[in-house]
């Protein structure tokens, strides 16, 4: 384990803050945290106010503030890619085999925006 000044350890990250926490569900929230990203991005962008944003995506204007809050409790990642579709975005869903198949290391999914 890395120190910084031999005072205080430092650690790493995985690059997921909730699996680094120890979270449950530590990947599916990650994923869903990157997917309101690109939402929160796109109505920024778009100006949109929280109710045409709402109609918009046809959801009422209160989970458009928990969205932008990023309360995803209440979402599931499917229904953040529905948005996306909504919003004009393409979504591509790539499967590949583990690299080491082996391993020891947890298989991941990975969320990007262009």
């Amino acid at each position: 384990m890395p120190r910084n000044n031999g005072k205080i350890p430092i650690l790493k990250s995985s690059g997921n803050v909730f699996a680094d926490l120890r979270l449950p569900n530590a990947q599916e929230k990650h994923t869903k945290v990157r997917l309101a990203v690109a939402i929160n991005r796109i109505l920024a962008d778009l100006r949109l106010s929280q109710s045409r944003a709402a109609r918009h995506l046809r959801i009422n204007q209160p989970k458009i503030s928990a969205l932008s809050h990023y309360r995803l409790d209440g979402f599931s990642v499917e229904r953040l890619m529905h948005f996306l579709t909504r919003l004009g975005c393409d979504i591509e869903i790539v499967i590949r085999p583990h690299t080491k198949p082996r391993s020891r290391k947890p298989s991941r999914i990975l969320v990007s925006a262009a």
